[in-house]
């Protein structure tokens, strides 16, 4: 496998997003939740084994919700590093911030290691709240073929059969269950900034 800087600048230079060159089956059509609408519903883990549940997590305050793609991702790990640098900014509104990846248990504690991340990471093992928050796509053959190149199997990376990643959105829920802000762009070079989540509690 390439070095981490050579990840860096190959996966960079890829011509366009993993997105626009799909061809999704029906049910992994990704596509923007519309603000307003409410928030589907999700229970899970996070890395450590505690259980993770947007209704319990609703109690408490609001949920700022990621999805990132893996830790081999050099923008996933900028993101998730910035996030954790600035987590006190989000968490003094009342905010608590949980993180959804398809990549197995083992490659979270890569990412953590790799961002000093203190919240919740849940491995969404079933793709059921990828699917649910509609950012699960399939990755073209020819895309993932490119990655494989890099040194990244999507398929051994997430544990499936399929090379499936998220669009990496990020969502302000309320705690009325409805969704406050918005993030989806399928170019995952682009991400939200921390004082836009902030603006959006």
């Amino acid at each position: 496998m390439k070095s981490f800087l050579n990840l860096t600048g190959a996966l960079a230079v890829l011509a366009a997003p993993a997105l626009a060159q799909t061809a999704p089956a029906p049910s992994l059509t990704a596509s923007a939740l519309a603000v307003g609408s409410t928030a589907p519903a999700f229970k899970g883990q996070d890395a450590a084994g505690r259980p993770v549940e947007l209704r319990q997590l609703l109690k408490k305050g609001p949920v700022v919700l990621y999805f990132y793609r893996g830790q081999w991702c050099p923008y996933c790990n900028k993101e998730l590093s910035q996030l954790q640098d600035s987590l006190q900014v989000l968490t003094a509104k009342g905010a608590q911030v949980v993180v959804i990846t398809p990549e197995t248990p083992a490659n979270i504690d890569q990412t953590v290691a790799k961002t000093k991340a203190s919240f919740p990471i849940v491995h969404d093992q079933n793709l059921t709240i990828m699917k649910a928050y509609k950012t699960a796509f399939v990755v073209d053959d020819a895309t993932a073929k490119k990655y494989l190149g890099f040194g990244v199997d999507l398929k051994k990376a997430n544990g499936l059969d399929q090379n499936i990643l998220p669009v990496p959105a990020t969502y302000v829920i309320g705690q009325d269950g409805k969704i406050k802000f918005a993030y989806f762009n399928t170019d995952y070079r682009h991400r939200t900034s921390v004082r836009q989540v902030a603006q959006a509690l």
